[in-house]
């Protein structure tokens, strides 16, 4: 008798930070992601590899994506606002020109291949800028509420209504979803080719995503820190899976 088929999961690349880290004796610049982010992929049948940002950026992409069969954009520090014309707030980070660099560069190869897109929180906001679109760079400032960053560490409970008809929707239901924030930035002008498939009730857009062509999908909140409801990334995986058979 032949031994079953192997279950082969499939290879989610998930997007990382490259800071300066100390363990131990060493302090270093690092490439890291929270385990969250892993966890979530792997308890839904996903396989995860990090994605630190690296030299050559369109052609490491190009090398690196063949590999894969998902994308994660994950949440970090602000987007450049150079990228979208603009001149920093005084509150924006500090560009990190490297990694915005090697995202644009992993997005639009994923893109290219028809290859499954999540993005999450900053990963939302460099889907919208590269897509034309641009950024509130303190909405404190803009909207006149901190309702989205508390600070130290605590993720802010906040209230997202899914707009029915749209992919996120069909994964997680339309109407109003308690999600988890940690941002002080957020998408002003939407970019093209982008529908906004959740607002707050400020206006707020916070889901993007394409109706037609290939699977992406983008949240403001950070549902990788919430272990009991994995459905996005589950979808992304689903997605994924479909993307591994089909190449």
């Amino acid at each position: 008798m032949s031994a079953p088929a192997r279950d082969i999961r499939p290879v989610i690349g998930l997007t990382t930070y490259l800071e300066r880290a100390q363990q131990g004796v060493w302090d270093v610049r690092a490439a890291f992601l929270p385990q969250v982010y892993l966890d979530a992929t792997t308890a839904v049948g996903g396989a995860g590899v990090l994605l630190p940002p690296q030299p050559d950026p369109d052609a490491a992409a190009d090398a690196v994506l063949d590999g894969l069969d998902g994308l994660v954009l994950t949440g970090g520090l602000d987007v450049d606002p150079a990228l979208y014309g603009a001149a920093p707030h005084p509150e924006t980070d500090e560009p990190r020109t490297d990694r915005d660099a090697w995202e644009l560069a992993l997005l639009a190869g994923a893109r290219r291949r028809g290859m499954p897109v999540f993005g999450i929180c900053r990963g939302l906001q460099l889907a919208n800028v590269a897509a034309g679109g641009t950024l509130h760079q303190h909405l404190p400032e803009a909207l006149g509420t901190r309702r989205y960053q508390l600070g130290g560490g605590v993720f802010a409970t906040n209230t997202a209504t899914v707009e029915d008809g749209t992919r996120l929707a069909d994964i997680v239901g339309a109407g109003d979803l308690s999600v988890r924030s940690y941002h002080h930035q957020g998408i002003d002008r939407v970019g093209d080719g982008l529908v906004v498939s959740a607002r707050s009730d400020d206006g707020l857009p916070q889901a993007i995503e394409t109706i037609e062509g290939p699977w992406f999908v983008a949240v403001q909140w950070h549902p990788e820190e919430d272990a009991a409801d994995r459905r996005l990334f589950a979808a992304l995986v689903a997605a994924a899976r479909r993307f591994r058979a089909a190449r």
